[in-house]
């Protein structure tokens, strides 16, 4: 008897693994909004796919990531995003691949997150100080100089930063656990919405003077209307 339960419990923890280790497909853009008509359709979540017949060697390459990128903007930096919209062929594959460019004396690629991805980046050149902060209720900011040859992860999700702390350009190629992992930089994203955010709402949460808000509105471009 003891034998039949032991069997009756493995099979149901083994049936309830099975299905708590099931869940839906991840998101591969902010929203995906249901819909009874194909005709009406728009997006999928992905892309369509070529008939793999069609496929070309160009649906899987791109050149020119080793060009120097211009910096010469209010933060420093420029990002050279390759994913499933450059290269097709990273459509179901679950991976893309960035170069970014640092100025001189404070280069910065400002504190964002991929809301659909992991990312990994190497230090080719320069001398970068980066960090990543953990969620509610830690929040611990951990952080490092990285130099050439160094690589450091920022985990799924989690806000993360990189500033170019030396007198020379900096640039790191990273890569992304996603075809399409998304950038949302926090400053633009709570500051520039289109529309705003109700200015008293981000006084509280800031806890800032509301003509401060306003200001930082403005500074973002943020839309009003």
């Amino acid at each position: 008897m003891r034998s039949v339960h032991f069997l009756l419990a493995f099979v149901l923890l083994t049936l309830a693994s099975s299905i708590a280790s099931a869940s839906d497909p991840s998101p591969l853009q902010d929203f995906c909004v249901a819909i009874n008509d194909p005709k009406a359709a728009v997006f999928v979540n992905g892309k369509f796919c070529k008939d793999p017949k069609m496929a070309t060697a160009n649906d899987f390459s791109f050149s020119g990531l080793n060009i120097p990128r211009d910096t010469g903007n209010r933060v420093g930096s420029n990002v050279t995003l390759l994913n499933v919209d450059q290269i097709p062929g990273l459509n179901t594959l679950g991976i893309s691949l960035a170069r970014i460019d640092y100025a001189p004396n404070g280069g910065l690629n400002p504190p964002h997150t991929h809301p659909r991805a992991t990312e990994i980046l190497v230090v080719v050149e320069g001398t970068l100080y980066v960090g990543f902060v953990t969620s509610n209720p830690e929040n611990r900011f951990i952080s490092k100089v990285l130099y050439p040859g160094d690589v450091f992860v920022f985990p799924f999700g989690l806000i993360h930063f990189q500033l170019n702390i030396a007198k020379t350009p900096a640039v790191v190629f990273a890569g992304l656990s996603s075809q399409n992992p998304g950038t949302i930089t926090i400053a633009n994203a709570v500051f520039g919405s289109d529309p705003l955010i109700n200015p008293a709402v981000l006084a509280k949460a800031f806890h800032l003077d509301i003509k401060i808000v306003n200001y930082l509105q403005k500074l973002f471009g943020g839309n009003s209307e």
